[in-house]
């Protein structure tokens, strides 16, 4: 990290655009469902640190593509994450009552207007990422890349991880089922931000293949640094509730391999995502120092 200063003043200049571009494409507060676009933008303008966006556009770099293609899969990949975390703090779900260091949804808005803006949302991201085809009318890239968001986000992806997470909230798990629920809940949108990212810069077959490796090694190693910072950080310091795992009785990394192990193997996936992005003999090497610092971060 010798360029630590450096990479967080980069840090900002990125987030600061996926901010941009994110609220450039939400729904207009207008009409009889000006509650259901409110509620909706209240999520989504909760901050956050837009790291699905982020990764989308400099794996697009990553490959030399046209960032202006990538923009609506940008915001509509932020989209389906919040969604995720609407519903994810619904009181059938996690019953959580902050989010990002403030109220969630369901709290400001009732549960009702919770449920059907989370499902909105995800509607919207579809809707968001259709608008693509008027940017580059008849490619294929474009197919391609909301083939593999669809894919990453349903059954066989984000939802289908998530169910399984609901169905055996607090029983005991074994370490195969933990990570099928890890690398479908959390893995699965991070393969979605960085092969879209990819396929939209003209990435060939094998290359969007060791993009989706890396991407699921980096899931997982994220997933696992929430496990530990469960554990270990503060309320304040994460924006959300802390030790809510030991309070749901939930089995992590944690539980199976105690904090010092589970961090040994954050950094062990850490170092394979970068090794074989590096494989690929291109250079970005703000994509390359993200990676690190997802997987190293205090909140």
């Amino acid at each position: 990290m010798g360029h630590y200063g450096n990479f967080k003043d980069e840090l900002n200049t990125r987030t600061e655009k996926a901010e941009e571009v994110i609220r450039r494409w939400l729904p207009e507060e207008t009409g009889f469902a000006r509650t259901m676009a409110e509620a909706m933008n209240y999520s989504m303008c909760a901050g956050g640190k837009r790291l699905r966006p982020i990764l989308l556009l400099e794996t697009c770099r990553l490959f030399g593509g046209d960032e202006s293609l990538a923009e609506p899969f940008m915001a509509a990949i932020e989209m389906i994450h919040t969604h995720s975390l609407i519903h994810d703090d619904l009181p059938a779900i996690d019953n959580d009552d902050y989010r990002r260091g403030r109220l969630t949804t369901h709290k400001v808005y009732g549960e009702a207007m919770g449920v059907l803006s989370g499902v909105c949302l995800l509607n919207y991201a579809y809707e968001t990422m259709f608008r693509a085809f008027a940017l580059a009318p008849g490619d294929d890239r474009v197919i391609r890349a909301v083939q593999i968001m669809a894919e990453k986000t349903g059954i066989y992806g984000m939802l289908g991880g998530q169910s399984v997470d609901v169905e055996n909230d607090g029983k005991p798990i074994t370490k195969e089922m933990l990570d099928y629920i890890y690398e479908h809940k959390t893995s699965a949108l991070i393969e979605a931000s960085m092969m879209t990212g990819a396929v939209l810069a003209g990435a060939d077959a094998e290359e969007t293949a060791a993009v989706e490796k890396a991407a699921s090694y980096i899931g997982l190693a994220f997933q696992i640094r929430d496990d530990i910072l469960d554990v270990t950080s503060t309320s304040r310091e994460l924006g959300k509730p802390v030790h809510s795992d030991e309070k749901n009785s939930k089995v992590t990394y944690v539980t199976l391999f105690g904090t010092e192990e589970a961090s040994r193997q954050v950094s062990d996936l850490s170092e394979k995502a970068v090794s074989l992005l590096e494989g690929l003999n291109r250079k970005n090497e703000f994509l390359t120092e993200l990676i690190r610092e997802m997987v190293s971060r205090r909140k």
